[in-house]
């Protein structure tokens, strides 16, 4: 069968190719086409635009990209339909994904969503395009079943592909002295995003804090999807910085200082203690206050129903209430231990169930039955 998949994120790329990879066990003929990023394009198939070019943060910044956004919608609705694919497959990236749901709906095209868009969070009238667009909707947080639920459409819950990435994960051996690490000084992971744009939100603020920690190392987790070269007008004595190795700086971490998203999932399930940090706008935090309808940002919170770990947001973001709280954090053992145990609750209610392998089967299941 043709699949034609889109993923407009870093995180979106990572949990696509993992699905690719499943979807060819179950059908040794797929073909993929897909707008993704390096990880899909290992996977095989035919890449027609990476996700760096479509990430956009913030509701503003989205607004000033309307041209850009709608030359992206046009490119993609003519390449569908030169494919003609057996289903469309879209992973999260609401903005630009519902759109194309609805498209190929109005063009006989079946449509699965792999990772609901976040629309228990805002905006929340989004849930009918999902009804009336998506034929299947497969989630992998485990409130989205119910939050669904109140609106009469059912989804698979099918497992947290993060929690199986993290079980799945070996520890390099040599990561220390790969990277040229103190291997007697503890680490402070720094997770300031994959975006430019959060990236320049959150990451001064970060480490601005470090002289405060000398009997730390600060590591910085870099993407290379970004040149390398831009990190530069970050460094300064004592900051460390490693590419593509989050999970392996997590490994090895005592705390993290993470912004909100997928990240903090992961810190949580490698069991460092954080803190979520996250900066926008002021023109999109105000827009984003008024329509967001959940009380946390962070997944962890989200998925436990509760403070499990601290979240700075905004105002409250910046060096004083960062070095407070990381340094109570490092020293205060009753509050490692309230984290732990929220970390606990939490690998609890994702479980273990190869999230990839059980949603590539009922893919191919409900295609062959159709």
């Amino acid at each position: 069968m043709k699949y034609y998949l889109i993923a407009g994120e870093r995180s979106g790329d990572f949990h696509a190719a993992h699905l690719m990879r499943e979807l060819k066990l179950q059908d040794t003929a797929a073909q993929f086409r897909y707008w993704g990023g390096d990880l899909m394009e290992a996977e095989g198939g035919e890449l027609v635009r990476h996700y760096k070019e479509l990430a956009i943060m913030g509701f503003v910044e989205a607004a000033t990209s309307v041209l850009k956004f709608r030359g992206y919608l046009k490119q993609c609705q003519q390449d569908i339909l030169t494919f003609k694919p057996d289903v469309l497959i879209l992973v999260d990236y609401a903005g630009f994904n519902l759109r194309m749901a609805r498209f190929a709906k109005e063009h006989g095209i079946k449509v699965f969503y792999y990772i609901s868009p976040k629309i228990w969070a805002w905006n929340q009238g989004r849930v009918e395009k999902v009804k009336a667009y998506v034929d299947k909707m497969f989630a992998i947080l485990p409130f989205e079943r119910e939050f669904y639920q109140k609106f009469g459409y059912e989804v698979d819950y099918t497992g947290n592909p993060t929690a199986d990435a993290v079980a799945e994960f070996q520890p390099t051996p040599d990561f220390h002295e790969r990277n040229r690490l103190d291997p007697n000084r503890p680490i402070i992971a720094v997770l300031p995003g994959s975006r430019k744009q959060e990236i320049e939100e959150m990451l001064h603020e970060m480490i601005a804090i470090l002289p405060g920690f000398q009997e730390y190392q600060f590591v910085v987790a870099g993407v290379t999807n970004l040149d390398p070269n831009y990190y530069k007008h970050f460094h300064r004595n004592g900051i460390r910085f490693v590419f593509d190795q989050t999970f392996d700086l997590l490994s090895h971490a005592a705390a993290a200082l993470v912004t909100s998203g997928t990240a903090t999932l992961e810190t949580a399930l490698f069991g460092v203690p954080q803190i979520v940090c996250y900066r926008t706008s002021l023109l999109s935090y105000t827009i984003g206050k008024m329509v967001i309808k959940v009380p946390y940002i962070s997944l962890v919170n989200l998925i436990a129903g509760r403070e499990v770990v601290k979240e700075l947001i905004q105002g409250e973001f910046n060096a004083r209430n960062l070095l407070d709280e990381l340094r109570t954090m490092l020293n205060d053992a009753d509050y490692q231990a309230r984290i732990q145990a929220g970390y606990a609750e939490l690998r609890e209610k994702l479980g273990q169930q190869q999230a990839a392998k059980k949603t590539a089967e009922l893919m191919v299941q409900y295609l062959r039955s159709k």
